[in-house]
């Protein structure tokens, strides 16, 4: 049973990385076919992160109602859907429309993954967590080369251009689909456990700082899929490829982070943790963005430090509240995909209004606006970190330190 469970969550980390990974190449195709300014994207990943949010908020119900195996399933089976959907969009509002509804998906199944991840890991919770988001990591490093190529394929005289990509990719997602139905999961057939009500939740501040660590860091992790290619192709005229490259060597650093240090995680402690590689990863940004194009193999040492933030977090969670984890992880990520949506905007928004300040039409201005709103990326780990060292006095003080 439990060889798998973890073949399930080890092969849906895969296919949510890749799901979620391919549109950073995908992203100035979409920009030039429906001619949107940085402030209409950043508004389209708010909206996309939305979808997720409101996933966020019905998925554990589902979860207790009809299980893991069922909600699993059918998050899988929507973003194969959206594919479709995403293929057949020739209209901006049905191309939002389907990537609102994909996000749903992912939602979805990030929730589920999560939920199974705090029930079956009960020894080296940190070390495991970070192994099962390894995968994700690995997955995230080949997407983005992997949707460059597959843009670029020819079939039946037709070109598959960033439509047909999408679609191929999502269209991937019918191996967990097969693995979930051959799995057994547990909790699904368990007596109801003893639950931590969502009132007593909110009454522990150790929860609201996980929050604004959650939130913060997840931000600077999704931020560099979405923007990073945008951000070399314009700020240094990079190609697509030599772009794409950086965003998997990102991803790369990302998943060996996450596999290489993961056991730190147990050994020096979980908030600690979460304070030394959200600050290291703050640290290699703002030193990229200062240093230029010289300095732009540190966007990708970044992906190390950030990569250790969310499954740390699910680690502690899991530690912190082992009767309520699944109130908890759906509380904790529904924030944080308020969080999403406010920092997605906020991307775009500095970049236009920076780029406006320096003149909208120069070179001088996308620059400087690209900057700026790389910085806040940068920032968002800063605010991470700080909030970690309020979470380390907090439990420090009354000797609950994870």
């Amino acid at each position: 049973m439990y060889a798998m469970q973890l073949a399930t969550i080890f092969i849906g980390f895969i296919v949510f990385g890749i799901s979620e990974n391919i549109k950073g190449p995908a992203i100035p195709r979409i920009q030039f076919d429906f001619n949107l300014d940085e402030k209409q994207l950043g508004t389209l990943l708010s909206l996309n992160a939305l979808g997720y949010l409101i996933a966020c908020s019905f998925t554990a119900i589902l979860v207790r109602k009809w299980g893991i195996k069922a909600v699993s399933i059918i998050s899988f089976a929507s973003m194969i859907l959206s594919g479709v959907f995403i293929y057949l969009s020739h209209t901006y509002p049905l191309f939002a429309s389907s990537y609102f509804f994909m996000y749903i998906g992912n939602g979805m199944l990030e929730i589920a993954l999560a939920i199974l991840g705090a029930r079956i890991f009960v020894k080296n919770t940190g070390m495991m967590m970070n192994l099962s988001h390894f995968f994700y990591g690995l997955s995230s490093t080949v997407a983005p080369l992997l949707a460059t190529g597959v843009m670029s394929l020819t079939v039946f005289g037709h070109e598959l251009d960033w439509r047909g990509m999408y679609l191929a990719m999502l269209s991937l997602c019918l191996l967990p689909i097969i693995a979930a139905m051959l799995s057994t999961f547990p909790g699904d057939d368990l007596p109801h456990e003893d639950r931590v009500s969502l009132k007593m939740l909110t009454r522990d501040p150790a929860i609201w700082m996980m929050v604004l660590i959650l939130s913060f860091g997840v931000v600077s992790e999704l931020a560099v899929g979405g923007w990073l290619v945008n951000f070399l192709e314009k700020a240094y005229t990079w190609d697509t490829v030599k772009a794409s490259g950086m965003l998997s060597a990102f991803f790369l650093s990302f998943s060996l982070g996450r596999l290489l240090l993961g056991p730190l995680t147990d050994r020096i402690g979980f908030v600690l943790s979460l304070i030394v590689f959200s600050a290291f990863s703050a640290i290699c940004t703002f030193a990229a963005i200062a240093g230029g194009e010289g300095l732009a193999f540190l966007f990708a040492v970044s992906g190390a430090g950030i990569a250790m933030i969310y499954p740390t977090v699910m680690a502690f969670i899991a530690k912190r509240y082992p009767n309520g984890s699944d109130t908890a992880i759906t509380f904790a990520v529904t924030l944080m995909g308020v969080g999403s949506v406010i920092g997605n905007y906020a991307i775009g928004w500095v970049i236009e209004g920076v780029k406006n300040a320096y003149g909208a039409t120069t070179p001088l201005g996308l620059l400087r606006g690209l900057q700026a709103g790389y910085g806040f990326i940068g920032l968002c780990a800063v605010i991470c970190a700080a909030s970690g060292v309020v979470l380390f006095v907090y439990l420090k003080r009354k000797q609950e330190l994870i």
